[in-house]
């Protein structure tokens, strides 16, 4: 089975120390892979890479990374017979943690070596042209993802403090959402296409949502002042932030946002600069990941 692991050295955990690549050279040396390890050398540069292995005709294709080399990696395999895995080492690891792969990078490597591992083919998304395979999402949450992107030292506190200070500066705007056989005109500080249940951190931006049901899950929140926002924090971790009053939540195989302006959104936590119209739509089962036997998707 011939695999090729694509390695971001500047994601979470990797910017730490080399441990982890020599991990990698051990375990494909024990298990006796057919396998081989590059690294990427700029954004961008890992879908170049994950397409050079489709062509090169691997099997599996690892991404080693937070969710940003995923996103960029998920994107060469899409509609490809080529299998993505994990080896989750960013700051939220939504998608890992929504199919249930290890978060540890031993345990995930050692999934993929696990006869009992398969093949899950999942949905994906597009938002104007551009690929994510967790979540989109503008306004708030876009203003984060672009400050937390240019922090040398992340993880959840990082993000916590990020979006406070996000907070304080930010101004709602009001944007016409149109999907599910509706149309409403939203006053929204976030709007969020969701694929799987959470952002990752175990943050459920869409409880209950599925990567296989061949739908995406719209999460729209209204203005929040100082004192609301707490509890829409506390039901993002409980799993309930849809029944709030102040939450629009819908479901459709295609969206269209549209705001006041032009702006951010960003697509599994990487910004774009994009237009005031925003089309989403899903591709069905478009892309293959190895998943736990137990894994539901």
């Amino acid at each position: 089975m011939k695999t090729r692991f694509i390695f971001n050295p500047c994601s979470g955990k990797n910017r730490r120390g080399p441990w982890l690549a020599r991990a990698i050279d051990a375990f494909i040396a024990k298990n006796r892979l057919e396998a081989d390890f590059v690294s990427t050398e700029a954004p961008g540069h890992a879908t170049q890479l994950a397409h050079r292995a489709v062509d090169d005709g691997c099997v599996r294709i690892v991404a080693v990374g937070g969710d940003g080399t995923m996103n960029e990696v998920a994107q060469a395999l899409v509609g490809s017979p080529a299998a993505l895995g994990l080896i989750p080492c960013g700051s939220g690891n939504g998608l890992a943690l929504h199919l249930g792969i290890p978060t540890t990078p031993r345990k995930a490597l050692d999934l993929l070596a696990n006869s009992s591992s398969r093949i899950a083919q999942i949905d994906t998304g597009t938002a104007n042209g551009h690929a994510f395979i967790n979540a989109m999402g503008l306004g708030f949450d876009a203003e984060i993802s672009r400050r937390f992107n240019q922090l040398t030292r992340r993880g959840l506190s990082a993000y916590i403090v990020t979006g406070y200070k996000a907070f304080q500066q930010y101004r709602s705007e009001t944007c016409i959402i149109r999907g599910g056989r509706r149309e409403e005109r939203f006053p929204m500080s976030i709007v969020a296409v969701a694929n799987s249940d959470q952002y990752g951190n175990r943050a459920y931006i869409a409880p209950g949502a599925s990567v296989d049901d061949g739908v995406l899950d719209l999460v729209a929140i209204g203005p929040v002042g100082f004192f609301s926002i707490l509890p829409l924090v506390a039901r993002l971790f409980v799993g309930n932030i849809d029944r709030s009053p102040r939450v629009l939540r819908l479901s459709d195989r295609r969206f269209e946002i549209e705001r006041v302006a032009e702006g951010l959104i960003h697509t599994d936590g990487e910004t774009h600069h994009t237009g005031r119209l925003i089309e989403v739509l899903v591709r069905p089962r478009s892309l293959r990941v190895v998943v736990p036997a137990n894994c539901y998707a």
